[in-house]
C-alpha cells in the first residue's frame, strides 16, 4: 500500500485558485491564511492525474461518450462504501451539485412556490431559491449537546400547500452531521405526506470521518427513494472540484425522466471526458488514499478541537462527524459579526468563512477548513492564540 504525503507544502499561487485569488475581494487583504473555500491543500491522488496524463497523449480531444466502466464505477463504489445497491437507469451526470440544486428548483417548482432549507446550512441553498422566484422557508437546525438535530414540529407547522421542496444537506455542511437511518426516515416520513420532493446534496458522503458512517436518503425507505434526488460526487474526497464530475442517482422514473429532460433540453446532459476518466480512476483505485486521507484530516480536527480547549476555550468547535470543516462558535469573544470578521482577519490573519452567510443560527459563528497540512494548521492556531491574548 503507497504511503501518501499529507504533510507537503504546495504552493497554489499563479494557479487561479480561488482559494488564493479571491482574498483580497473576500477579506480586503491577501495577508492571511486561507482556510475558507471548501478544497484542499493536498496534492490531487496521483491515479486520477495519470488518467488524465494518459489520455492526453491521444492528440485529439473530440467529443466523448461516457467510457463503458462509468456508471459501474459509481454503481459499485456506491455498493461497496455505502452499501446502496443502485441501478444504472437512475444515473446520470450532472455538471456540478449546486447548479443541480438549481434544475431541481426550476424543473418542479413554480415561482413564489415555497422551498425548505434547514439553516445554518451551505450558502448556495439560499441563493438558487432566491435567484430563481421562489420563497425561502427556514427550519431551522437545533443544537443538542454540541450536535445539530432536525425540528420535524417546526418543519411540519411551515409546510404549506404551496410548499414543493426540501433541500438537504446530507452529511450536513457546516456542521459535520451524518444524519442517522431514523432521522432520515422520519423526514422522508413528513416529506412524504406533504407531497414535498426531496433534493440531498451529499458531496460530503465519502468525507464520513472513521467512525462514523454515511446514510444516503434514498436509501432509508420505499417512501424516500420514491421523492428524493441525491446528488453526489468524487470532487470532495479526491480534491477534484474544477473538473465537474457530479452525478444524479434518482430511483423515481418520473422525477428522473423530470430532470433528465431539463438537462436535455438546456443542453447539459453531456460531461467532459476529463469528469468521467477521474471519477473512474477515483472510484477504481481510490479506497486507500481516502482511507489515509481521512486519518489526517481526523489527526487534523483532533488537534484544533484540542488546541482550542486548552489555549482558546471562548471558540468552541463542533466536532463533524464528516467532512473537513469545523463550524465554530465564537460568542463568547463577545463581538458582533463585523468584529469577529475584522477580528480574524486583521488580527489573527485568518480567512475563514462568516457564519451569518449561513443563515440564521449563524451569527458569531465561523466555519475553518482543515484540509492542510498540519504545520499550516499550527501556524494558524497560534495566530489565533495570540490574536485572543492581546484583546
Amino acid at each position: 500500500m503507497k504511503k501518501y504525503d499529507f504533510d507537503e507544502i504546495i504552493d497554489r499561487t499563479n494557479t487561479n485558485a480561488v482559494k488564493i485569488e479571491a482574498c483580497r475581494s473576500m477579506f480586503g487583504t491577501s495577508n492571511v491564511i486561507p482556510l475558507w473555500v471548501a478544497d484542499m491543500d493536498f496534492r490531487t491522488p496521483d491515479f486520477i492525474l495519470d488518467s488524465i496524463r494518459k489520455r492526453c497523449e491521444h492528440p485529439i480531444l473530440g467529443y466523448s461518450v461516457p467510457p463503458k466502466d462509468y456508471f459501474p464505477s459509481i454503481m459499485n463504489w456506491l455498493k461497496e462504501n455505502h452499501g446502496w445497491e443502485v441501478k444504472k437507469e437512475w444515473l446520470g451526470f450532472m455538471p456540478g451539485v449546486v447548479p443541480g440544486l438549481s434544475f431541481a428548483v426550476q424543473q418542479f417548482s413554480a415561482e413564489n412556490d415555497e422551498i425548505v432549507i434547514q439553516p445554518p446550512v451551505y450558502f448556495p441553498f439560499m441563493h438558487v431559491v432566491e435567484k430563481n422566484n421562489r420563497k425561502l422557508i427556514f427550519n431551522p437546525l437545533k443544537e443538542v449537546e454540541g450536535k445539530f438535530q432536525m425540528n420535524f414540529e417546526d418543519l411540519e407547522k411551515k409546510i404549506t400547500s404551496k410548499t414543493k421542496m426540501l433541500i438537504l444537506c446530507n452529511p450536513h455542511n457546516p456542521g459535520g452531521r451524518s444524519w442517522g437511518k431514523e432521522t432520515l426516515q422520519q423526514l422522508a416520513e413528513i416529506c412524504a405526506k406533504h407531497h414535498l420532493i426531496v433534493v440531498s446534496d451529499e458531496i460530503h458522503a465519502d468525507m464520513t470521518l472513521p467512525g462514523n458512517v454515511h446514510v444516503p436518503f434514498a436509501s432509508v425507505s420505499e417512501r424516500a427513494a420514491n421523492i428524493s434526488l441525491t446528488y453526489m460526487s468524487p470532487s470532495k474526497t479526491f480534491n477534484i472540484p474544477a473538473l465537474q464530475t457530479s452525478y444524479f442517482i434518482i430511483p423515481n422514473e418520473e422525477l428522473r425522466n423530470g430532470l433528465k429532460n431539463f438537462l436535455d433540453r438546456s443542453e447539459l446532459d453531456n460531461g467532459n471526458i476529463f469528469a468521467y476518466l477521474s471519477t473512474i480512476a477515483a472510484y477504481t483505485e481510490g479506497k486507500w488514499w481516502k482511507m489515509q486521507m481521512l486519518d489526517y484530516v481526523q489527526g487534523n480536527i483532533d488537534f484544533v478541537i484540542q488546541f482550542l480547549q486548552n489555549e482558546i476555550p471562548q471558540i468552541k468547535p463542533m466536532k463533524p462527524e464528516a467532512s473537513f470543516l469545523i463550524w465554530l462558535n465564537c460568542s463568547d469573544l463577545g463581538m458582533n459579526e463585523e468584529e469577529l470578521f475584522q477580528f480574524f482577519v486583521h488580527k489573527a490573519g485568518l480567512g475563514l468563512n462568516q457564519g451569518i452567510t449561513f443563515g440564521p443560527g449563524g451569527e458569531q459563528h465561523l466555519r475553518l477548513n482543515v484540509a492542510c497540512p498540519r504545520s499550516t494548521l499550527e501556524k494558524a492556531m497560534n495566530q489565533l492564540k495570540n490574536a485572543v491574548r492581546n484583546l
